[in-house]
């Protein structure tokens, strides 16, 4: 019998063969990409054409300008340069068109385009497919779902609520500025609107602002929309399985854990209460329900019940949306006022011969002061808590000029650079309140701090309402001006925050 052996000349050459064929087969499929790349790049160039743009670099686009923290301050160049909107190369074969003009989006926001695929992917891990990220026939069952949580009614009896929450910051500065008068006051601001969500979205009875357990969810929050937006910048973390395996993507996992955490066990708080005898029975003979109780008796269209994934991504959602777009919007609005005291005076005065002491406001008192609102909005034109919005184009778009762009291309909505555009709203960094007077003139989608078209806030009157609130109730006891030493940064992230926080020097009245 004899046996055949393969000797080591013959297997290497054949394994030297593979590496080959193997290699011939890389450099393919290497050289087919870079094509489409090559042929992507050309197809953006030519759809761009009519959009100008400062010169950019053909791999990193204009990445170097919007990497500056002060990122803002390129982009109001650019509002004033490029009327209307401008393109933006994010890198070699990724580009969008940034738009700041009110007819521009005035056409974009009453079409149905779906959110930006690339930005928003990015939040799912975090608040899930809930209501901010949902599309077409699912996202209007659970707007349809959820508008009820918002009526007229249900928001009368949150006032009351909003104004508990606001005095239980107000005593705790009280005891601070008795210590020192400078104060850092986004945190409590924070502290103070998540609370109020709490009590008035999701069931919660007592006060979480003593609850030291609670600054880790806000911490967390805090971390992930730092997290979410440089990644939505960085080309390298775009892939799922590469940004896990990174620190940051490690970071943004343990962030995500905690304030699933939070949300897990508000729900789970909330069902235990429904457990108990009669209280079912209590909450279904209720006209309206609370937004929680919504998802718990919700059905959909088939029949079936709200599953735990969607629950929960409702939940997240607004428990972040309710309370830290709120928080940016109050910190702003009173660094605003502490920096015009002309302005902040006249608000205090209209106040106090609407409230006197602040002892009681209810809903009726809100639409009772006109120059406190008018303060309001104008800080939200200079500071809107959500300062770019996305969306890419489902199909051709033609603008009310005659530009126009394919389908396909993504578009930012620059909220921020619409408001501090110098063409809708003259000398823009002025703080002047007088633009929001009864009976002003200005475009339809010239001040959108809740966005616009069918897609706008859900909670915008809900979130109108805190801020009167909080502003009324904060000036009655105290007088606001701003630490010269510490002048806040804006810097964009999901929600517009200050690159060194918003502090205030507060002075108790009297």
């Amino acid at each position: 019998m004899s046996i055949s052996v393969l000797s080591p000349t013959r297997a290497l050459g054949g394994v030297s063969g593979l590496l080959q064929v193997a290699s011939l087969l890389g450099l393919v499929l290497l050289l087919l990409k870079a094509a489409q790349l090559y042929l992507r790049r050309q197809w953006l160039l030519k759809a761009l054409q009519q959009f100008p743009s400062p010169p950019s670099h053909w791999l990193y686009g204009h990445m170097q300008e919007f990497q500056e923290e002060t990122e803002l301050r390129p982009l109001l160049k650019r509002v004033e340069k490029y009327p209307s909107v401008c393109a933006r190369w994010l890198w070699g074969t990724k580009a969008l068109v940034l738009v700041y003009d009110p007819d521009y989006m005035k056409v974009v926001l009453g079409r149905s385009d779906p959110k930006s695929h690339d930005s928003y992917r990015l939040l799912i891990p975090w608040i899930g497919n809930g209501l901010l990220l949902l599309e077409r026939q699912t996202w209007f069952q659970h707007r349809r779902m959820l508008t009820p949580a918002f009526h007229y009614d249900i928001l009368k009896p949150y006032v009351g609520l909003m104004a508990d929450s606001v005095r239980v910051m107000l005593d705790k500065w009280e005891e601070l500025v008795s210590l020192d008068s400078h104060l850092e006051v986004l945190g409590h601001v924070s502290l103070m609107t998540l609370d109020t969500i709490m009590k008035c979205a999701f069931s919660h009875q007592g006060s979480i602002q003593t609850d030291r357990n609670i600054q880790s969810y806000i911490q967390a929050i805090r971390d992930l929309g730092n997290l979410t937006f440089s990644r939505i910048r960085n080309a390298f973390h775009q892939n799922d399985f590469i940004y896990r395996l990174t620190p940051e993507g490690r970071w943004s996992h343990r962030a995500c854990q905690l304030a699933h955490q939070h949300t897990d066990a508000v729900i789970k708080l909330r069902k235990a209460h429904l457990q108990k005898e009669g209280e079912l029975e209590k909450v279904r003979s209720k006209r309206h329900l609370d937004f929680l109780d919504i998802l718990l008796f919700a059905r959909m269209e088939n029949g079936s019940s709200l599953s735990d994934v969607d629950l929960r991504a409702e939940v997240d959602t607004f428990m972040f949306e309710g309370h830290d777009t709120t928080a940016s919007g109050i910190s702003w609005i009173l660094y605003a006022l502490a920096s015009h005291p002309e302005h902040q005076q006249r608000c205090r005065e209209e106040i106090q011969s609407l409230l006197g002491d602040g002892t009681s406001i209810t809903w009726d008192h809100l639409d009772k002061m006109p120059y406190t609102t008018m303060c309001i909005k104008e800080a939200l034109r200079l500071y809107p808590p959500v300062p770019v919005i996305s969306r890419d184009l489902s199909k051709p778009i033609t603008f009310p000029d005659g530009r126009s762009l394919p389908a396909g291309i993504p578009l930012s909505l620059s909220f921020y650079g619409l408001h501090h555009n110098p063409k809708v709203w003259p000398n823009p960094e002025v703080f002047d309140p007088s633009r929001f007077a009864p009976g002003s003139d200005r475009h339809s989608h010239a001040f959108l701090p809740f966005s616009g078209g069918s897609r706008n806030c859900i909670g915008k009157q809900f979130a109108m309402n805190e801020m009167k609130v909080a502003v009324a109730l904060t000036l009655l006891r105290f007088e606001l001006a701003p630490d010269p030493s510490r002048v806040p940064v804006p810097i964009p992230r999901v929600v517009l925050k200050s690159k060194n926080g918003i502090h205030l020097q507060l002075r108790k009245l009297l």
